[in-house]
């Protein structure tokens, strides 16, 4: 594809990269960002004047060009290693120090470093790889360029979270794959005296990443990763600590995921990736339960992982983490308590698992907590992997701000909103003011038991007239096949209120009164269950509405299809329980897919 030109950008497909890209076009607004400005005259977030800057930023981060190095690897075909130095001889040649729009961020020249370090290891059997890199004088004024700039602009104070981690990632990295400078060695050590505290910082002791935004476990596991082989294979270890805490984030991952090893769907996502050597549509999850396997050994409740990938493969041939030591969960973790996150299961593991997340965590990470999303008390509820109900996903950063507020409030998620309010405040995309913080009442159950519970609070509407605080109980009931949801408030008044149920993409949905009759495909069989909602508010399923945003799921960045939001709408007083029963035992009398298929209604 990319040798036809053909290269998949968010929702775009770039047809323009046979010969060399232009990197400053964004192919969805087709706008061109200032090539020959300098670059901090340059306001990235301005859709005007630079288009929507993570298309065209993200083939800069030369994720293509390591697939093509990796193809070369595979197959020897000089095609690929050819394309691939001409696509970095235009890059070098039209972004000098300084000079527009890919000088703006640190984090794209850290990512961009890692590119760089791997695709001079897969092309290191072809012909012009020395004249390539370390012969060619532009290629090491790019490289030295891309280190002072690190090491001088790092991201600081609130901006300090995963852009600091890919930051010195790449400059690690490329210390330990390009030693060409006097400076390399002190650079080196900064970079990995970072890592290890930045690691450890941005980690909960359970294992989890303290922006609570799934994307960004994997993103930032992937670049710890990257940087920690790099530095083994070099004979510059990060240490037993980190790799601990890498180990930690594996275990962490493998405890969350469901069935179909998908992990919860919580907070931002990007799709940004830390190293990509195979198609960009690729088993993330797996791909990295593999190299944790391979790397620390499962422990006995992982669950089973598939065949490494070729990443897999590549790290751990190229180094050993060193000997860590310490313990490991004896059994598969369902409270991760300090990133408040509890999953109640039926059957883990199985075809018919029933998995819930349920959230009682904080807001996010850094004050303004940038990936955080309004979402206390949220649940996602998924059926043998389907997403029953399901969290809405990102979609977009900039450009659109009427859906990046919707994807991110309180209504867009299976949330309860009062006085038409998100419960957390906004203060801009990357920003909130106020953050609702969640408490946990009651935990009980999560293992064998035949009642699985989960209650917590957040105080988000204390902010109302009169304040109010709410209160959520699910309870997974194993033996019968239900998840129940109970809302209440308490509060010395009335509140106007919306509860929503946001249902999966796959998921078909007919609406009557307070009964959602559910419907969808599971494998070779068509599945159904019973929605019974609170007959205190009035229900009606939207789906696809734009004016305003309701009934939407993004699958990917810069993708949204419509889905079937279910909205209730009323007063809620203290002393009120609004009830909701999610009914599975029907979906055990599921049909076999014939000529009457489900479809999403």
């Amino acid at each position: 594809e990319l040798v036809a030109g053909r290269w998949r950008v968010f929702d775009q497909m770039r047809d323009d990269m046979a010969v060399a890209p232009d990197w400053f076009l964004d192919p969805r607004t087709r706008r061109h960002a200032p090539r020959n400005r300098y670059a901090f005259d340059i306001d990235h977030r301005a859709v005007d004047q630079v288009g929507t800057i993570k298309y065209v930023w993200e083939i800069s981060r030369h994720h293509h060009l390591t697939v093509l190095a990796a193809a070369y690897w595979i197959t020897r075909n000089d095609d690929y290693a050819q394309l691939a130095a001409r696509h970095l001889h235009s890059w070098w040649t039209q972004n000098p120090f300084l000079s527009g729009v890919h000088w703006t961020s640190g984090i794209e020249l850290g990512i961009r470093l890692i590119a760089w370090v791997w695709i001079r290891r897969l092309l290191d059997d072809w012909s012009g790889a020395r004249a390539l890199f370390e012969d060619n004088e532009v290629f090491i004024r790019q490289l030295h360029h891309h280190q002072e700039y690190l090491v001088s602009l790092p991201s600081r104070g609130s901006s300090a979270n995963n852009h600091l981690i890919a930051e010195m990632a790449g400059q690690f990295a490329a210390c330990c794959g390009f030693p060409y400078f006097p400076e390399t060695p002190v650079w080196r050590q900064g970079a990995a005296a970072v890592l290890r505290r930045e690691l450890r910082r941005q980690t909960f002791q359970c294992g989890l990443n303290r922006e609570l935004a799934t994307g960004y476990h994997g993103f930032v596991l992937e670049l710890s990763l990257a940087a920690g082989l790099e530095g083994e294979a070099a004979g510059h270890s990060l240490g037993s600590d980190y790799w601990e805490t890498i180990r930690r984030m594996s275990d962490a991952l493998a405890a969350t995921v469901d069935t179909n090893l998908k992990p919860p769907r919580q907070g931002d996502d990007d799709d940004g990736q830390g190293l990509l050597l195979a198609a960009p549509d690729f088993d993330r999850w797996g791909s990295l339960l593999a190299t944790g396997h391979a790397l620390f050994g499962a422990c006995e409740w992982w669950p089973g992982v598939p065949q490494a990938d070729l990443r897999t493969v590549l790290w751990t041939q190229l180094a050993d983490p060193p000997d860590i030591g310490g313990q490991r969960p004896e059994r598969r973790p369902s409270h991760l308590a300090d990133a408040g996150m509890a999953i109640l299961r039926h059957r883990a593991g199985a075809a018919d698992e029933i998995w819930c997340r349920c959230d009682h965590g904080p807001h996010g990470y850094l004050s303004i907590a940038a990936h955080a999303h309004a979402d206390a008390l949220s649940i996602e509820v998924r059926h043998g992997g389907v997403e029953i109900l399901s969290d809405p996903g990102t979609y977009a950063y900039q450009g659109e701000a009427e859906w990046r507020s919707y994807f991110r409030s309180t209504i867009a998620h299976n949330c309860l909103e009062l006085n038409g309010s998100s419960q957390s405040v906004v203060g801009g995309p990357f920003m909130w003011l106020r953050a609702a913080r969640s408490s946990l009442i009651e935990l009980s159950g999560l293992e064998n038991a035949s009642v699985a519970e989960c209650c917590a609070v957040h105080d988000g509407y204390r902010r109302l007239h009169p304040p109010a605080v709410h209160r959520r109980r699910v309870t997974l009931q194993r033996e019968v096949q239900r998840v129940r949801i109970e809302d209440s408030i308490e509060s010395g008044g009335r509140h106007g209120c919306r509860l929503a149920f946001h249902l999966g993409p796959t998921v078909g949905c007919r609406l009557d009164g307070v009964r959602a009759r559910l419907r969808w495909e599971q494998g070779e069989r068509v599945c159904e269950a019973l929605l019974l909602l609170p007959d205190e508010l009035d229900w009606t399923a939207v789906r696809g509405q734009s004016n305003p945003p309701m009934g939407w799921y993004s699958p990917s960045f810069g993708v949204k299809i419509p889905s079937t939001s279910l909205l209730g709408a009323g007063i809620l007083v203290a002393g009120t329980s609004l009830i909701t029963e999610l009914r599975f035992e029907l979906a055990h009398n599921s049909k076999p897919v014939g000529t009457g298929r489900a479809v999403p209604i």
